[in-house]
């Protein structure tokens, strides 16, 4: 069998179950008594290991293996979580993350986990607690735990308690075909089935020695169950290379048996080859969760979503934007020839585009939990490397963006992390001495308005040092102290998204080296965005980042400057006006208007832009649109305005290069190139 066929589903199944590992395990740290989320931590625990076996990935599987010990003894209640164990297990986290990264690049997987290795097994058999009072409680909990390989005290009590609460203890005996070659292979398969059916309690030989194939043609499986035995039993059978499955019911004296050495002696032959095996939780919570399991189906419902390679996508909405450009063509033509039923047709065939339009820009829009789920993690580890206490709380994770802009806006956020822990946040001694909660917290948030997604970071920090601030730029030459001393307090706050610019005292791994803001800014308005930043000395400050939601297809003005057309997005313009010479005011040499009573400047379209047409005096009887990025206003003079439309943004291509003020360009309908305005280059 090709196992290659079965890479990019091994991969993408592993990145989810990572995610799920860390973020269960986070919940853990903070609930270290909440036996269910060890369960679930467990159960991804031991997808990924079979998984990783299956594939032949033996670094993976076997680091996952002894990841799955520790948590098997925590489930079982012999051992209680600690920071140590924590930590390793986190440690052992970011060895599989960068061993599945190696082999999505292509590579073999491999690692050097030895160390790993061995700090995991020092905590099953308690070694690592030596030098503490705990240690014969940890060693007491090992030896009970290895001394028999038949059922112990808790998967017995746990079968009784299952058919008290009137499920079933089903003994299940599968015999694979002589000229089955991946046996591993076929027993994960059955797992896989039981585990839709019910709960496995043990395996004989145990799930290890199965994935590593040391057993002949046969092995038993014991599980609680409310579905039929028998249907099990045919179910089982029926998958490939399965040639016999024969299932009987367990009753008290059966299970007494089991727990004894009365079991057959070929059985006993395979039990002694394992010295581990699959345990379930307390008694009590095991049963209240099969009874639940009993009301329930007995089967999954099937999944109703695919994996789409993000090319396809990509192509589908290419096609789709030539199909655009069309479509206006259509609409212009059928205004102009003036036909009944050329018009009514394209009309319909525009509502269908435009309902297609809404499919291929959802099937494009992703979650912004894909982002955010992979900073608690980060945020934790900076935490204690700071040796401060963080809450991280996260509002609007289901959020949606273009996948486009999800694939960008990760290191941003990164940056303004590290920089509301490092510099917003104070010590935990500065945080009591300021009368605050010794714990500080860090605000995600994600929400949609307009056309738009915003995401803010606030934290409850000192705020900044506006003076620092000010004195550092004027130290870096960013400004004068003339204009320093001119500037109000949001616009000294703003300082910091100066490129090379910081506040730092001293030079660390998280900051002080002068980069980060600069880049954050950078990558949001090439994303057509805007950043701003809010703050109060002493209360914290507010990161705010505005994005489009998507972009690849947008609605513009269009306008005319002398014989050409250009289109500005729409969700920058404010409004439009008529221009008077009368409406103009000079302050210190800049032309500007009064606009709801604030005075704004006045932009010449056509001197940015060095039009060939351009006429100074016959522009200034013309029209204005008034344009908005955060809290700067600005009002642009153009000739004329044709009106709204749809544009499909396309690249202006290495071969033009860099155009002031232009992001792009779009095909209209007339089949005439016009560009599109970049509103963020008006403002100086």
């Amino acid at each position: 069998m090709d196992m290659n066929a079965y890479l990019s589903m091994f991969i993408d199944e592993s990145n989810d179950h990572l995610q799920a590992l860390n973020e269960n395990l986070l919940k853990l740290e903070s609930d270290p008594a909440d036996i269910g989320i060890v369960q679930i931590i467990f159960r991804s625990a031991h997808t990924l290991k079979g998984m990783s076996a299956t594939m032949g990935f033996e670094d993976l599987a076997s680091l996952t293996h002894e990841m799955e010990n520790v948590l098997d003894l925590v489930r079982n209640g012999k051992l209680t979580m600690d920071a140590f164990i924590f930590d390793v297990l986190f440690k052992g986290l970011d060895a599989l993350e960068t061993m599945v990264a190696d082999i999505t690049a292509g590579g073999a997987g491999k690692a050097d986990v030895a160390e790993l290795l061995s700090s995991l097994k020092s905590i099953v058999d308690g070694s690592y607690l030596a030098k503490d009072a705990a240690a014969g409680t940890q060693a007491a909990a090992k030896n009970e735990n290895g001394a028999s390989a038949d059922l112990d005290e808790f998967q017995l009590s746990v079968l009784k308690q299952s058919v008290e609460s009137g499920l079933k203890a089903v003994r299940l005996d599968i015999e694979l075909e002589d000229s089955c070659v991946l046996k591993a292979a076929r027993s994960y398969m059955v797992f896989n089935f039981l585990e839709q059916h019910g709960e496995v309690i043990k395996s004989i030989p145990s799930v290890t020695d199965l994935e590593q194939e040391k057993f002949d043609k046969s092995f038993t499986v014991i599980l609680v169950t409310a579905s039929d035995e028998q249907a099990i039993a045919e179910g089982a059978g029926n998958i490939s290379e399965i040639a016999a499955a024969a299932a009987s019911l367990l009753d008290e004296a059966a299970l007494e048996a089991l727990a004894h050495p009365e079991i057959p002696e070929a059985v006993k032959a395979a039990e002694a080859r394992t010295a581990d095996v699959q345990a379930a939780s307390s008694a009590a919570a095991e049963a209240k969760r099969q009874t639940a399991a009993a009301s329930a189906p007995a089967a999954p419902a099937a999944s109703r979503t695919i994996r789409v390679d993000i090319d396809r996508l990509d192509s589908l909405m290419n096609l789709f934007s030539e199909l655009l450009i069309d479509r206006v063509r259509l609409e212009q033509l059928a205004s102009e020839i003036g036909r009944t039923e050329l018009s009514e047709t394209v009309e319909h065939l525009s509502r269908i585009s435009g309902d297609l339009q809404n499919i291929v820009l959802k099937l494009r829009m992703v979650p912004i939990d894909s982002v955010f789920n992979r900073f608690p993690r980060m945020v934790r580890d900076l935490a204690k490397n700071l040796n401060k206490k963080v809450d991280l709380v996260i509002v609007g994770a289901d959020t949606e963006l273009d996948r486009t802009v999800i694939d960008e806006i990760g290191d941003p956020l990164v940056h303004l992390l590290r920089n509301s822990l490092d510099h917003g946040l104070e010590t935990t001694d500065g945080r009591l001495e300021a009368g605050k909660p010794e714990t500080g917290t860090i605000f995600l948030r994600a929400y949609h308005s307009g056309n738009h997604v915003f995401i803010e970071v606030e934290e409850d920090g000192r705020g900044i040092n506006s003076e620092k601030v000010k004195a550092k730029a004027v130290e870096n030459g960013v400004l004068s102290a003339q204009e320093a001393a001119r500037m109000t307090q949001d616009e000294i706050n703003n300082l910091i998204f100066a490129p090379g610019f910081s506040t730092a005292d001293t030079i660390s791994d998280i900051s002080g080296r002068g980069v980060g803001l600069d880049v954050v800014r950078s990558k949001i308005l090439s994303l057509g965005g805007n950043v701003s930043v809010e703050s109060k000395a002493g209360i914290g400050s507010k990161f705010s980042i505005q994005l489009p939601l998507t972009l690849s297809i947008i609605t513009a003005m269009l306008i005319k400057l002398g014989s050409e057309k250009y289109a500005i997005p729409l969700s920058s313009i404010v409004e439009t006006g008529i221009l008077s010479r009368d409406s103009i005011l000079n302050v210190h040499g800049s032309r500007m208007i009064t606009y709801r009573n604030a005075v704004i400047p006045l932009v010449s379209l056509g001197s940015v832009l060095e039009t060939a047409d351009f006429n100074e005096e016959e522009e200034l009887e013309s029209e204005y649109l008034v344009i908005r990025k955060g809290d700067k206003w600005a009002a642009v003079i153009v000739d004329d305005f044709i009106g709204q439309s749809e544009i499909v943004l396309k690249s202006m291509g290495g071969y033009l290069g860099q155009i002031p003020a232009v992001s792009g360009a779009t095909i209209l309908g007339d089949g005439q190139v016009a560009l599109i305005i970049d509103p963020n280059a008006l403002f100086k």
